[in-house]
């Protein structure tokens, strides 16, 4: 796990600025690769790489990077870990003269002598990766199947820059980090910036599953033309294929074929050179993982959890007590909302970008402690995902058809007439009937007023609903969501499908991602492993949604190593008080970010709306915090840019 930059472009350039520029573009992500730094360069091709290294396997001089293949045609700089990296050395066996033990060296062997397509084809693992090839003078830019690790890149000004973070690329002085206030109506919608898009106008996201070829040809001063990504993986021909040849078997083959695929991924990525443990929440993803790390361990697995005092927030009981059966090595660590909030000011230097996911707090946190203990974590992430973990998931399973039933028009009268009761009148219900709330209402006056599949989906990934009309001069851009057409068995499976390829990889994935690399923490993912992503796209969606509960097949597994008590209690989130904490300590903080004038005076922000949610909030009339803490991130990372 590591870092890389670079970029094409320097003829001015003297030597000793090339340095300076190359050094300050590491330095700016150092923290993704601590141990080791290089940089390479090919004058003639005025490209420069650049790499930090994480060290996690082979530790010694041999893995280090930009790493130059054995017959001197290519040089890489890598960020990631190629999990089948032993099998695919057997493979080659004769062909290679090594010189150490790192995957990095096996990844460019395959290339090598297998070629780029076929050794994407071949590996296992998530990567991001750099490739310069010498003799056709060509870059090759390539992100793993998941989205896993990030790359940006793109023009500024005459330069082409690229690399695992912004903050790299900003390092350059040929930046020029105008803001595209399109992005922004992205972050308002989904509370992160979906790829292909970045908060800057002229840098893209390389999308999942993709690689990006630029040649001589495309060294073009005066269009400055991106080619476009080509795809070696696709989420939607495993889903279309899955459900075209879905799992024959029987309950108990499917779990048992879960349980070989699941454990052999764990164990492949339980190979490090260096200490090595897990995250713990106590709930079925992340319990799924370490049981199954501790079944191939002989020593007691090192698990990782955080608590809350705040009600409603703390699971870390409960991965004390999974720990205690699975007889893991367990820490817990018990935040006060104090410590929480001290972080805020950090988080958008740690994101790059406006990032609105609150549990990218309690994220931070749980990665921090780990790191002081292990250099390797493995997480349950992807389980929801690709299991239907979701409420929204077996809520439309459970409703939608009944929903539907009943005529468009008189779901939408219905719906104006629950809205214009105040939601405090609701609450106060609520002290009578349990379960009823204003929020409540609001959401299932809104579900029952949609009348069709993609309106329900689009309702259940935003917050802001028309963010176009919150965000000054913005056109909101069309994203995977809206053009990719697939047609599935069930509007459930296409939900999961769309989060698979959008909330998974932008958000997920890039909390993870940041959190952890900005402790120098390598994270894994052992249910993203593709062999397991593509099984359970083969089975029905029976085995994982039933009697009103999600991922009925990961909680068969598990009960075979953890008992069904420990497990069973309804679904928590990973998150924080953000909606009493705005009301309270954070209050200041975001009155001074949220005042008319500054709103006015920036230009981004139609700062009424964004008052009358901010009032309403602070009167307890709605629970507006993540519409809220959408636009505070965005405040706070713009502040930082100054």
């Amino acid at each position: 796990m590591c870092g890389f930059s670079g970029f094409i472009g320097y003829s001015s350039y003297r030597k000793n600025t090339l340095d300076s520029v190359s050094y300050k573009m590491g330095e700016a992500i150092s923290h993704r690769g601590p141990d080791d730094s290089g940089v390479w360069y090919d004058s003639k091709a005025e490209l420069t790489l650049i790499h930090r290294r994480l060290s996690i396997l082979d530790l010694t001089s041999a893995g280090h990077q930009p790493m130059i293949s054995s017959s001197g045609r290519y040089v890489i700089s890598f960020n990631g870990e190629i999990y089948n990296h032993n099998d695919l050395r057997l493979k080659l066996q004769g062909k290679i003269r090594w010189k150490g033990s790192s995957d990095t060296e096996t990844l460019l062997a395959m290339i090598e002598i297998k070629g780029l397509s076929e050794t994407l084809e071949q590996i296992v693992g998530m990567f991001a990766f750099a490739l310069w090839d010498k003799k056709e003078k060509s870059l090759y830019l390539a992100r793993d199947r998941l989205g896993e690790k990030p790359l940006y890149y793109g023009w500024q000004k005459d330069v082409f820059l690229f690399g695992s973070e912004i903050k790299s690329l900003k390092a350059h002085p040929s930046f020029e980090g105008e803001i595209d206030r399109d992005s922004i109506a992205l972050q308002l919608r989904h509370s992160c910036i979906p790829a292909p898009y970045s908060i800057f106008k002229g840098i893209k996201k390389l999308l999942p599953g993709t690689f990006l070829k630029f040649s001589n040809k495309d060294y073009d001063l005066n269009n400055k033309n991106l080619p476009e990504p080509k795809q070696y993986w696709s989420m939607c021909d495993i889903a279309k294929r899955g459900s075209n040849h879905p799992f024959k078997g029987s309950e108990s083959s499917a779990i048992e074929e879960l349980d070989r695929l699941l454990s052999h991924s764990v164990r492949e990525q339980m190979i490090a050179d260096v200490p090595l443990g897990a995250f713990l929440s106590g709930g079925v993803d992340s319990s799924t993982i370490v049981a199954l790390m501790q079944k191939q361990s002989s020593d007691p697995i090192k698990t990782f959890s955080i608590g809350f005092n705040e009600r409603g927030y703390d699971e870390a009981k409960y991965a004390k007590d999974v720990a205690r059966h699975l007889g893991t090595q367990h820490t817990e660590l018990y935040v006060t909302a104090k410590e929480a909030i001290s972080l805020i000011d950090y988080l958008p230097q740690l994101y790059d970008e406006p990032f609105s996911d609150s549990s990218q707090i309690p994220t931070f946190l749980v990665s921090s402690m780990t790191q002081k203990n292990v250099k390797v974590s493995l997480s349950g992430d992807g389980g929801d995902e690709l299991f239907g973990g979701y409420n929204r998931y077996f809520k439309t399973y459970q409703w939608w058809d009944k929903i539907n039933i009943t005529p468009i028009l008189l779901r939408k009268i219905l719906s104006k007439g629950m809205l214009k009761v105040p939601p405090r009148y609701w609450d106060l219900v609520g002290n009578i009937f349990e379960g009823i709330s204003g929020n409540n209402i609001s959401k299932i006056a809104k579900v029952i007023s949609l009348s069709d599949e993609a309106s329900l989906y689009k309702y259940f990934i935003s917050n802001w609903d028309d963010p176009a009309s919150v965000v000054i001069g913005s056109n909101e851009p069309r994203t995977q969501i809206y053009d990719t057409k697939i047609n599935l068995n069930s509007i459930v499976e296409e939900m999961m499908l769309m989060d698979a390829l959008t909330y998974l990889p932008d958000d997920i994935l890039t909390k993870v991602d940041r959190a952890a690399m900005g402790v120098s923490l390598e994270t894994r993912i052992p249910m993203l492993d593709h062999r397991v992503i593509e099984f359970a796209w083969q089975l029905p969606l029976s085995m994982k949604i039933r009697n009103g509960q999600g991922k009925w097949i990961l909680r068969q597994l598990l009960n075979q190593y953890v008992p069904n008590e420990l497990i069973e209690r309804p679904k928590m989130g990973f998150g924080v008080p953000i909606d009493s904490w705005l009301r309270g300590p954070l209050r200041d903080w975001a009155e001074c970010l949220l005042s008319d004038s500054r709103l006015r005076s920036e230009g981004y922000f139609n700062s009424k709306l964004i008052r009358e949610k901010w009032c309403q909030h602070l009167s307890g009339d709605r629970n507006w915090q993540h519409h809220l803490w959408d636009i505070l991130m965005f405040q706070a990372w713009l502040e930082e840019q100054s």
